[in-house]
């Protein structure tokens, strides 16, 4: 399936983890994406996703770019594929303490996260740690 989205990925077990980021155009997810890369993230696609078997790639002709608003695109390193673990909607989230969302048709968690809030790239890295196992939540989408 072809998703209108980016996402990054980081080393795990057995290859790369993956988190989508689906939002309308101009809702911040290359700002999001250029955000996580500055913290270590890769690039796996950015606009335009292809998911197969939860298995995240960028369409060929898109492989290693990345449109940043106001400059154009940039060619940067780029993961080839990577296991999607987490899906983050673009917007604000309506719950405080939220209970654990799913994307049906993605088949992995799902969190909304305002891409504007100047800690969302450690929001959305303290989300994907708790789904990957790497933390440990109390309360709130991934307590156990």
């Amino acid at each position: 399936m072809r998703i209108h989205a980016s996402c990054a990925a980081r080393p795990g077990p057995g290859g790369f983890d993956a988190v989508l980021l689906l939002g309308e155009s101009g809702s911040g997810k290359s700002d999001l994406l250029l955000r996580l890369l500055a913290r270590g993230w890769q690039l796996v696609a950015d606009d335009q996703v292809i998911v197969e078997n939860t298995l995240c790639t960028a369409p060929k002709a898109l492989a290693g770019m990345i449109e940043v608003r106001g400059l154009g695109i940039f060619r940067l390193p780029f993961v080839a594929s990577a296991r999607l673990r987490l899906a983050v909607r673009l917007g604000r989230p309506a719950e405080r303490l939220p209970s654990q969302a799913w994307h049906e048709a993605l088949a992995v968690p799902e969190i909304t996260l305002d891409p504007a809030n100047p800690s969302a790239p450690e929001r959305l890295a303290l989300a994907f740690d708790a789904v990957t196992g790497r933390a440990e939540q109390v309360v709130g989408a991934f307590a156990a």
